[in-house]
């Protein structure tokens, strides 16, 4: 069971788990970050975990990887949009982003992979750094509300599911 899986884990690291989780998400941690959150809410609901420090854990993990994503476009700006200039989803992405600047910083961060590669090319676009927290850092910080709090909502009804599988 992913609720039992995720226990160990904490046990084993504690809440440097969800921050690990969150901040190595876009270098290949296979763990999705709504799976992550929303467990995190549902243990926090039902007393197995402290709420503010999973949550606290996961959103300071999330705004490290945007940063370092941002700061991997700006410092390798030239030489990655030479290895993705003939790329169609790059270019795709980049003609949205041209288009649509604010909202799509803020859409970018509630889709799955995109919420990593959005703060690669506002970096590659060269977006001022106190623009992109602004409004990234907002985003991010309204989507793991949202995510927490939808967890927080559901996890008895989740748990009491859980608990009937057994």
């Amino acid at each position: 069971m992913i609720v039992h899986n995720v226990l160990d884990l904490i046990h084993q690291y504690g809440y440097l788990f969800f921050f690990l989780a969150f901040s190595l998400g876009p270098f290949g941690i296979p763990i999705p970050n709504e799976v992550t959150i929303l467990t995190s809410a549902v243990l926090s609901r039902s007393g197995f975990i402290n709420h503010w420090t999973a949550y606290i854990s996961i959103l300071i993990g999330l705004l490290t990887a945007i940063t370092v994503a941002y700061f991997t476009g700006k410092l390798f700006g030239h030489k990655l949009k030479n290895k993705f200039s003939h790329n169609k989803h790059y270019l795709i992405a980049e003609s949205i982003f041209r288009k649509r600047g604010h909202v799509a910083m803020c859409i970018g961060m509630f889709i799955p992979v995109v919420r990593y590669f959005m703060p690669l090319l506002i970096g590659l676009s060269g977006v001022h750094f106190k623009k992109f927290a602004l409004i990234t850092y907002s985003s991010a910080l309204l989507w793991t509300i949202t995510f927490f709090a939808l967890g927080n909502f559901f996890g008895t009804p989740i748990l009491a599911m859980l608990e009937d599988i057994k």
